[in-house]
């Protein structure tokens, strides 16, 4: 039960699978909004530019009917003047074409906004494939896209009859009126019917939209496999992710080790921590943590350190300062200079009276380190 539950798609699509489907060309869309907005880009045209239009072709109806008896001989003084009276009309209803093409490109822009997607310029042979076609005509989606196109059609074609009708009387009187009357009056009969029309595919578009776009929501939901899949992919796997952390910190912990032999001096606390020092006048401004480990680490480090004569020194407070406020491969603070400096000072004494015999040098005592950064005597302070 729980894998079939894994595999239902249940969840709302993620915005990564959202952004894919848009790569894809995948977007809701409405016919039934870009039918509204063209129509009634089509219809407040022709109510703001109807008395121009109406005029322009007046005057080209009135050209083309009126002409001299040997033009009616002259194939080509014809030809020109059609050409011309083509050219007016055209010109004429160019600016209510440019508000149709406007609205048809909002349409989509609305819905769906603004997405170009090389992958739908892509040839697909496999929508040749006749048997697919009969499949989509037969499918749910076809059939509900047919029901909603038969009763879009009752309803429009409807109030047009309608319309009509109401405007029957009205019609027929058109025939007796003369040409400069009767033309506005017919425009705006049909300003008025497409009016109605419009109305009634302004309700389809309400109701289409939410539709659409439900359903584009559903096919793209996704079930909770995918999910965890998905956020695999962006984020990582985690297990993968902790093994990577895992080989970081052992590589990390060989560097540090091979360190440790370079060291001028291991401090240590002496069993719990310690912390391998290096100073070079030349190229440090102060001396740096090159290795730094409790317990089993710290015995490495003592045990590297012996086996490669690295001096030594017990300085408990000190190791735990430098174990606590120090990273790997930086300077010391300032606040521990002076502690440190007398560590350095010893293992150079030490170094010469190696080097040249004599007294061995006493071991600093009582090391400057101040309470704040020693974490025991901050946590041995009264409250």
């Amino acid at each position: 039960m729980a894998e079939e539950s894994d595999l239902e798609k249940t969840e709302a699509p993620s915005p990564r699978r959202l952004e894919q489907a848009r790569e894809e060309g995948q977007v809701p869309q409405s016919r039934e909004l870009s039918t509204f907005l063209v129509m009634i880009a089509g219809v407040a045209g022709l109510w703001v530019m109807g008395q121009w239009v109406a005029g322009r072709f007046l005057g080209v109806i009135r050209r083309g009917l009126s002409f001299e008896r040997p033009e009616a001989f002259d194939g080509t003084a014809m030809l020109a003047t059609f050409s011309h009276l083509f050219s007016d009309a055209l010109l004429t209803l160019l600016p209510l074409f440019l508000v149709l093409l406007v609205a048809a490109v909002a349409a989509p822009i609305l819905l769906g906004g603004t997405v170009f997607s090389p992958k739908v310029l892509q040839a697909d042979f496999t929508r040749l494939d006749p048997l697919k076609g009969f499949e989509r005509m037969f499918s749910v989606h076809g059939l509900a896209e047919m029901v909603k196109a038969i009763l879009k059609s009752i309803l429009v074609g409807g109030i047009g009859a309608w319309a009509i009708w109401r405007e029957k009387d009205h019609l027929f009187a058109l025939m007796r009126e003369p040409l400069e009357t009767g033309m506005p009056d017919f425009a705006g009969t049909i300003l008025f019917s497409s009016l109605l029309v419009v109305t009634s595919l302004g309700l389809l578009a309400l109701i289409d939209v939410p539709f659409q776009l439900w359903q584009y929501h559903s096919k793209l939901k996704m079930s909770k496999e995918e999910l965890k899949q998905e956020m695999k992919e962006q984020e990582g796997d985690p297990q993968i992710k902790a093994r990577i952390r895992a080989m970081q910190r052992e590589m990390a912990r060989r560097r540090m080790m091979e360190a440790v032999p370079k060291a001028d001096v291991v401090v240590t606390n002496p069993t719990h921590y310690a912390v391998a020092l290096k100073y070079d006048s030349e190229q440090m401004g102060a001396p740096v943590v090159v290795a730094k480990g409790l317990n089993l680490v710290a015995m490495r480090i003592r045990e590297l350190a012996k086996e490669h004569q690295v001096p030594i020194l017990e300085a408990p407070p000190l190791a735990r300062a430098l174990y606590t406020h120090c990273e790997l491969e930086q300077a010391i603070p300032a606040t521990l200079y002076t502690a440190v400096a007398e560590v350095m000072a010893y293992v150079f004494q030490l170094n010469h009276w190696l080097a040249a015999g004599g007294l061995p040098p006493e071991p600093p005592a009582d090391l400057p380190v101040p309470p704040d950064l020693d974490p025991a005597a901050t946590a041995a302070a009264p409250t």
